[in-house]
């Protein structure tokens, strides 16, 4: 039976009811379409606008990070070329603000981490005035390499006005190069797997 004879067969009630639910399912389905993409577009909308946020706070920040990758490369470019040998970069710089360093002693080489040593220079200075002293210490750390005073002991003279005894360590932080193991152990997997 065809639906054509099945839709004759009903009474007129039946068909009025019919009729009536068919316009309802309708007038669902039109307004279901409608709040369907409002609820499709809002979701879109917030992601988007989330979207947007995120590109704002990166153009935002862009400025930290462009002053942090600065800050890094200088810290790179210092550890790039190791620190010369401290006595005599030291007495160079003594020379220039007339200070004689009439003791030096180097110290054992004291690692940190995987990837730094620091060596360190003992030096004792007699009769020092302190503005000779101050340019000195400003020589060593405008010096363009990854040195520091890590220690400094001041004794004033008494019988001298503006003349001090000083006791200073002057370290300097050296990148380690990087082990040719992993090379090494690279080339004999390539050269062991070719036939």
């Amino acid at each position: 039976m065809a639906l054509g004879d099945r839709l004759r067969q009903l009474e007129p009630r039946e068909r009025q009811l019919l009729g009536l639910l068919s316009l309802i399912f309708l007038l669902l389905l039109l307004l279901a379409v409608p709040a369907g993409t409002a609820a499709v577009l809002g979701s879109k909308r917030a992601q988007n606008e989330a979207l947007r946020e995120a590109v704002d706070q990166i153009q935002a920040n862009r400025a930290a990070v462009a002053n942090r990758d600065r800050d890094r490369q200088e810290v790179a470019k210092r550890y790039g070329a190791p620190a010369p040998p401290l006595a005599a970069f030291l007495e160079k710089l003594a020379a220039q603000v007339k200070i004689e360093i009439p003791e030096s002693q180097d110290r054992a080489v004291v690692p940190h981490g995987k990837r730094f040593e620091e060596r360190s220079t003992k030096i004792v200075l007699r009769k020092v005035g302190m503005l000779a002293l101050v340019k000195f210490m400003e020589q060593i750390a405008q010096s363009g390499h990854p040195v520091s005073v890590s220690r400094i002991n001041i004794r004033k003279r008494a019988t001298e006005p503006d003349s001090f005894d000083v006791e200073m360590i002057v370290s300097a932080f050296d990148r380690k190069a990087e082990e040719k193991k992993k090379d090494a152990a690279k080339e004999k997997d390539t050269k062991g797997a070719a036939p």
